[in-house]
């Protein structure tokens, strides 16, 4: 199947049918993080609090499969962008052997690791119980959830979008059926607390996963899986590791940052701790679309760079960041407006809803400009420089925010942390722009 319709196509309406199935489809998965939350929080405020400490390594996790399968996308959309089939090919599946070794070494150090980690942010006995029992449960799918999302990508990078969306939203929606059905008991099925939660989101990986193996016998795609493909070669796997840790880091850095705030926060508060979950599932709500967006862009970038189609890489570019700034500056006006309606989701307690309301009001002034930084950085790592993308989500995620909440948190107490979030999108905008315009121009000229 030729793909030239993606340096053919007119912009606006290729990036639109890229992006909008996985920005609904993200749109879906956000709706998804919230339920379970909502019926997790229903169990007891220990539980969402637990939920909270686990959410981390749940998101490192998701991180390695996703990052690495940004690697897979970026190296078969380049590959075919320059008419390479066979390596495109072989870095399908060579991505794929890689991602069952990773799922296997962090099924088994997610489960063992687990009741250190939370002992290192609470002492409460019932709130390790219930992050253990959880943790158990969710970390079984590891493999499932790595295997899912290298399929993903690998149908992204041929630009079948509408496979990826069915995929990812029938795993959502049975999730968000799954959940409560599981939690609190329906029928035969028993009340199984929040280990239901766990088992209801493992339910929903795999189902995506058989969605995309069924696809990939019934309608075959340009990319194929053959035996002797599986078998390692240096170049490839360096070259899948050049873009996939990079990708990994950035992705799993908010999972390191969140952890160094929860410390900062409980010498205040465990109610700190529990805002701070919370906003991280508001902001799935923004992110996650801006993502679809990026999702759509990823192999767009990649196909025209390997094409040498810079002038529509520009294009690309622009569209992005415009639609991103409109996600964020909704979500600007929805936690200026009803913070406590958004927090009073979560929790009945009326001092926390009103200190969880003043965090999302000081916080979400940095919305806007990040879409500066989420753009940049998606479009690097289409391009497969995963070191420029990188640099950015570190000024993100550790290189300004830990040092500035730390600061402000000792002048103003636990608002202080909240400042640091637009104090950093601020300056991290700055540099990914700059960083962005000139690794695409240093590009440019290399070719």
């Amino acid at each position: 199947m030729s793909q030239d319709f993606m340096k053919e196509k007119p912009v606006l309406p290729l990036l639109l049918s890229m992006a909008l199935p996985m920005v609904l489809s993200m749109l879906v998965n956000s709706l998804y993080n919230i339920v379970d939350s909502l019926f997790v929080a229903q169990i007891s405020e220990d539980a969402m609090t637990a939920l909270s400490l686990v959410y981390p390594v749940q998101n490192f996790i998701n991180a390695v499969g996703i990052g690495f399968g940004i690697g897979i996308n970026a190296l078969i959309a380049i590959r075919l962008g320059a008419g390479e089939e066979e390596q495109a090919n072989r870095a399908a599946a060579q991505g794929l052997l890689l991602v069952t070794l990773h799922g296997i070494v962090m099924t088994v150090g997610g489960i063992l690791l687990m009741p250190w980690f939370l002992g290192l942010f609470t002492q409460s006995q019932t709130v390790i119980h219930l992050g253990v029992r959880y943790s158990n449960v969710v970390f079984l799918f590891t493999l499932m959830l790595g295997w899912g999302v290298a399929f993903e990508k690998i149908f992204q990078a041929v630009g079948r979008m509408k496979t990826t969306m069915v995929s990812l939203m029938a795993g959502c929606v049975a999730n968000i059926i799954l959940d409560p059905m599981m939690i609190f008991g329906f029928g035969p099925i028993p009340a199984m607390g929040i280990e239901g939660a766990a088992l209801a989101t493992g339910i929903g990986q795999t189902l995506s996963f058989v969605i995309y193996l069924v696809v990939y016998r019934v309608r075959p795609i340009r990319i194929r899986l053959r035996r002797r493909n599986f078998i390692p070669r240096r170049d490839t796997v360096l070259r899948l590791y050049a873009v996939g840790i990079p990708a990994t880091l950035n992705l799993a850095l908010p999972s390191l940052l969140i952890s160094a705030l929860n410390a900062i926060l409980a010498a205040y508060s465990q109610v700190y701790i529990l805002i701070l979950g919370v906003y991280y599932k508001l902001q799935t709500f923004l992110y996650l679309p801006a993502n679809g967006l990026v999702q759509g862009m990823r192999p767009l970038m990649g196909f025209n760079f390997g094409a040498g189609e810079y002038r529509r890489m520009k294009q690309i570019y622009r569209w992005v960041l415009v639609m991103s700034g409109g996600i964020m500056l909704v979500g600007t006006v929805l936690c200026l407006a009803v913070p406590e309606t958004l927090i009073g989701l979560f929790t009945q307690n009326q001092d926390t809803i009103q200190a969880g309301a003043r965090a999302l009001r000081i916080i979400c002034a940095g919305f806007f400009v990040s879409a500066v930084s989420v753009t940049s950085s998606g479009a690097l790592e289409g391009l497969g420089k995963g070191l420029p993308s990188l640099a950015i989500s570190l000024s993100r995620y550790l290189v300004v925010i830990l040092p500035a909440a730390w600061l402000l948190s000792w002048i103003f107490g636990p608002e202080g942390v909240w400042h640091a979030f637009w104090v950093t999108e601020v300056i991290s905008a700055a540099l990914a722009f700059w960083v962005y315009r000139w690794t695409v121009k240093k590009s440019s000229l290399s070719s």
